[in-house]
């Protein structure tokens, strides 16, 4: 009887192995294949072959892999397309496979959620926001109405320039400048320097938070270590002073109300808050997406 339970299971495991192979043997030659990939080490994939020039460790190993090659970056897939071809392919003929964006950390909590048109999901929402930033924020009708402005600070900026003639002057910082006070004066229908020279600091933190790339985005790290790195503290430091600025903003434009020139020249928050009135409760534009479509100006 021992013998025959034996028997019986050693049948058993061989005609599965069979079954398995014969399943395999006659699998579909349609079957999808993966591009060529490096060989990867297990947690870190191929992030040990990145240099401090990345884009040299690219090029090598596309001679090596060819033009279209899957990396692994930690948990994370990337593929790289290193010839106009495959990149063609990519952006044209297979864009809406691609068009998603990688839901990361950093952006999610600093443009609430990914609410703004850059980082949102590809979907009906952003679709929705990149209507409004395209037929009521930047068409050409209106940034024409904002000609006023551009030619005001301009001509300060030269001043500016006439004034200090006899001085060395930083031309970067001064063209930083007007270009700042322009698209605040677009953007929020106010300057947002003297006073608000915390605000410049912030956005600059801002800014270098962007191009930080934290190990936990791509390793597994367990989540009470992510608090020795300080990047979280400064996430949420910034992310509150970002969003009490511009929730006082949003506030100011409520209580003196919609201000239009005779030239029709309207601010972006005043645009907003009239999509938001004219569509009621049901709209897609509640105050944090306002400041969501705001931050990236």
């Amino acid at each position: 009887m021992v013998y025959l339970s034996h028997f019986l299971f050693v049948l058993l495991c061989t005609s599965l192995f069979l079954l398995y192979l014969w399943r395999r043997s006659h699998a579909p030659s349609s079957r999808k294949r993966p591009p060529p990939s490096p060989p990867k080490l297990p947690g870190v994939g191929n992030l040990h072959q990145m240099s401090s020039l990345p884009h040299r460790s690219l090029q090598s190993l596309s001679s090596r892999y060819g033009p279209l090659m899957l990396l692994h970056f930690g948990k994370v897939p990337v593929l790289i397309a290193s010839s106009s071809e495959a990149a063609r392919e990519i952006m044209k003929k297979q864009d809406l496979i691609f068009s998603n964006r990688p839901q990361l950390s950093i952006p999610g909590r600093l443009f609430y959620n990914n609410r703004d048109v850059v980082f949102a999901p590809y979907g009906e929402y952003w679709r929705r926001i990149r209507s409004i930033c395209v037929l009521h924020l930047l068409s050409s009708k209106r940034v024409q109405s904002y000609r006023r402005v551009r030619e005001e600070e301009t001509s300060l900026m030269v001043e500016r320039l006439g004034s200090s003639s006899t001085a060395p002057v930083n031309l970067r910082d001064v063209v930083a400048s007007m270009t700042n006070d322009v698209i605040s004066m677009v953007a929020l229908g106010k300057k947002s320097g003297g006073g608000e020279r915390n605000f410049h600091k912030i956005i600059a933190e801002l800014e270098e938070l962007m191009g930080v790339v934290p190990l936990w985005e791509y390793i597994p790290w367990p989540s009470w270590m992510r608090r020795f790195d300080g990047v979280d503290g400064r996430i949420e430091r910034v992310a509150r002073a970002l969003d009490e600025f511009l929730e006082t903003v949003i506030q100011e434009h409520r209580v003196r109300g919609r201000r239009e020139s005779d030239d029709g020249e309207l601010d972006f928050v005043d645009i907003l808050l009239d999509f938001q009135r004219e569509n009621g409760s049901g709209s897609s534009v509640d105050d944090n997406t306002i400041k969501a479509i705001i931050l990236p100006i």
